[in-house]
């Protein structure tokens, strides 16, 4: 699999239970730091809401995630907002839930469910979108190979990420992971590669 689902932009939902206030915002985000930064953001510009959780999923592999109850019952909050990451099979993302308490506790189930209403509704708003696994690779060659390097790139279309030309040459490559074997087996063929 070098696909992955994840949202193109910052995308919002509400839902309200019993006077509480359930503001949802599902935002892209690739590392953890990403993550830190926009959690400390939410909560100083929502210092005034009871609860500010979040659950978020990184990498196309899925396997990096966290949820965070934020001072709700444990598994009420950050649970359902991550099993609705994981029910649209999205990834490289972090969803914040901002709970304005009415005065009515809503109860256990009361908050999974709205916990999982606001996060649905902050999906449901947002474009997916789907993204290729990348890979990068790293060669030298010597400069009479530079019209064999440049026709395998045309050909093959990674994206060029950096280049130097001089006596040797250096480049960095970027290209879908499945489509990476045949990048390296076609440029060893042309010159000794020193793949960093």
């Amino acid at each position: 699999m070098d696909t992955f689902k994840t949202i193109k932009s910052i995308s919002t939902g509400t839902y309200s239970e019993k006077r509480s206030k359930f503001l949802a915002f599902a935002i892209p985000a690739r590392t953890v730091d990403e993550v830190k930064r926009h959690v400390a953001e939410y909560q100083k510009k929502y210092y005034d809401a009871r609860h500010v959780c979040y659950a978020y999923m990184l990498g196309a592999e899925r396997t990096e995630f966290r949820t965070n109850d934020n001072g709700e019952p444990s598994g009420t909050a950050g649970k359902p907002i991550l099993g609705q990451i994981n029910s649209n099979e999205l990834t490289d993302i972090l969803i914040i839930v901002v709970r304005y308490f009415g005065g009515v506790k809503l109860g256990t189930s009361g908050l999974i469910i709205a916990y999982r209403l606001a996060t649905a509704e902050a999906i449901s708003a947002a474009e997916i979108i789907e993204k290729t696994v990348d890979e990068d690779i790293t060669f030298l060659f010597e400069y009479p190979y530079m019209n064999d390097v440049m026709r395998i790139v045309k050909e093959e279309n990674p994206d060029i990420i950096s280049q130097t030309y001089d006596n040797d040459c250096s480049m960095t490559l970027r290209i879908r992971k499945s489509a990476m074997p045949k990048l390296k087996q076609r440029l060893e063929k042309v010159t000794t590669l020193h793949f960093q």
